[in-house]
């Protein structure tokens, strides 16, 4: 009896570890579908909470799982998602969302969207596809062909300023717009179709203080005609102060300003049914190429093909060139020289003999530079010995050339020897004078 007890609770934990196991596989690989429509806005949240039970449990128990989950969507079997799809998330540890509105080229034709998560902590992938089968929207006619892209022909698409893209994106605060909209317009059909981030449009990222926004484009469509209360805006009045950079009077703006701060000089009201069709079909002509069938790209064996005539016309005709220029050149400045003689016969005789006086006054007194000496005053220098009464020598020879010696340093020499023959001049006057003193004392 104890070993069935033990082989059924055996059986029972491999049955519920299988549907365990079985029911992380199907989370993986599983698809979910969505059904969006044409020209509505499609909103689909990535929740992190539904990819955690995906990655291995958290290493310590008892301790809430908040592992940093990135996201990466793309269409499947190409780098990128849908040019009507857009993706964001402002950090791993807040949900993903994608957002865009569908076009109706794309219904009846399932777009797969593979969603892969990366867990930061473990370094670990999920990945699980979206299936989105976009319906056509109400109210299109095939007949119709001008309103296939606007199935509500009136537009109005509103800035607000206080709030970023996926914080207008939640269903909650989308929900509070649309009604806000809804009491100042009046329509029986009202919905949104698209939504912009202001970085898509050109706007700079906000200063990180005063909790400062980006804002946010909203599109808003309807089945009748704008109201009386968005038209204030094209007034003349209204146009002034906007283009003075001025808040315009809007008197519905109080049912916005208490969620929503709208900028009105940025609203855009556009009423598709007075805009003519521009669909025609293709008529060829002038302008239009024919068709030239189907291309066909060059043979892999390609002929060889002979250079040596582009060599000689790129190398050969500016060298030919070149040597003409240099053969001119060089006639007009050695066979065409002049000479001195003929120079001299047609300079007259008085401007020769100028020039020949003043060459040799330059070569005379470049000859008197080279012998020239400084000679000192003779008030300033001792003539004679003052004891012996002899002629004292110059201070230089006459063979003593200071042309090349500088200035300051001649000037040096000289009080050098002025000091010497003052030093002689004392030692002797000393000399002579000692006699004489002891001779009076005798």
């Amino acid at each position: 009896m104890q070993n069935t007890c033990l082989t059924f609770y055996f059986s029972v934990s491999y049955l519920s570890f299988c549907f365990s196991v079985y029911t992380i596989l199907s989370k993986v690989h599983s698809d979910r579908n969505v059904y969006p429509s044409a020209g509505v806005l499609f909103v689909h949240v990535l929740e992190r909470e539904y990819f955690k039970g995906e990655f291995p449990p958290y290493p310590k128990p008892g301790e809430i799982s908040n592992d940093p989950i990135t996201f990466n969507t793309n269409l499947m079997g190409y780098p990128d998602r849908p040019g009507w799809l857009r993706y964001i998330q402002r950090t791993p540890y807040s949900d993903g969302v994608l957002y865009g509105s569908p076009t109706i080229e794309n219904v009846g034709k399932p777009t797969i969207i593979e969603i892969t998560a990366y867990n930061r902590r473990t370094f670990e992938t999920a990945r699980h596809n979206l299936i989105i089968n976009i319906m056509s929207a109400e109210g299109i006619h095939n007949s119709f062909p001008s309103q296939l892209d606007f199935p509500l022909p009136y537009q109005a698409e509103f800035f607000i300023k206080n709030m970023n893209v996926e914080e207008m994106l939640a269903s909650e605060v989308l929900g509070d717009f649309l009604g806000a909209v809804k009491n100042v317009w009046q329509p029986e059909r009202l919905n949104a179709i698209n939504i912009t981030s202001a970085l898509d449009r050109g706007g700079r990222v906000p200063l990180p203080i005063n909790d400062m926004k980006e804002g946010v484009y909203v599109m808003v469509g309807a089945d009748v005609p704008f109201s009386s209360c968005l038209r204030e805006v094209e007034n003349p009045q209204n146009q002034l102060r906007c283009s003075q950079e001025m808040e315009p009077v809007i008197t519905c703006d109080k049912k916005f300003r208490t969620q929503f701060s709208i900028d009105w000089c940025k609203i855009s009201l556009v009423d598709k049914t007075k805009q003519v069709s521009t669909y025609q079909d293709v008529i060829r002509g002038e302008g239009i190429l024919p068709d030239g069938g189907e291309y066909k790209p060059p043979p892999d064996t390609l002929k060889s093909r002979d250079y040596y005539s582009d060599f000689l016309i790129t190398l050969a005709v500016p060298s030919a060139v070149a040597l003409v220029l240099f053969l001119i050149l060089a006639y007009i400045m050695c066979c065409r020289r002049e000479g001195v003689e003929k120079r001299n016969m047609q300079t007259p005789d008085i401007q020769l003999v100028h020039h020949s006086a003043i060459q040799k006054s330059t070569k005379e007194l470049r000859e008197m530079s080279k012998n020239r000496e400084i000679a000192w005053p003779l008030s300033t220098l001792p003539v004679f010995h003052p004891v012996t009464g002899e002629i004292v020598p110059p201070l230089h020879t006459d063979s003593y050339d200071n042309t090349s010696m500088p200035l300051m340093q001649t000037q040096h020499f000289a009080k050098m020897n002025q000091q010497n023959y003052a030093d002689i001049s004392a030692t002797s006057f000393a000399v002579s004078l000692r006699p004489r003193l002891e001779e009076k004392h005798h």
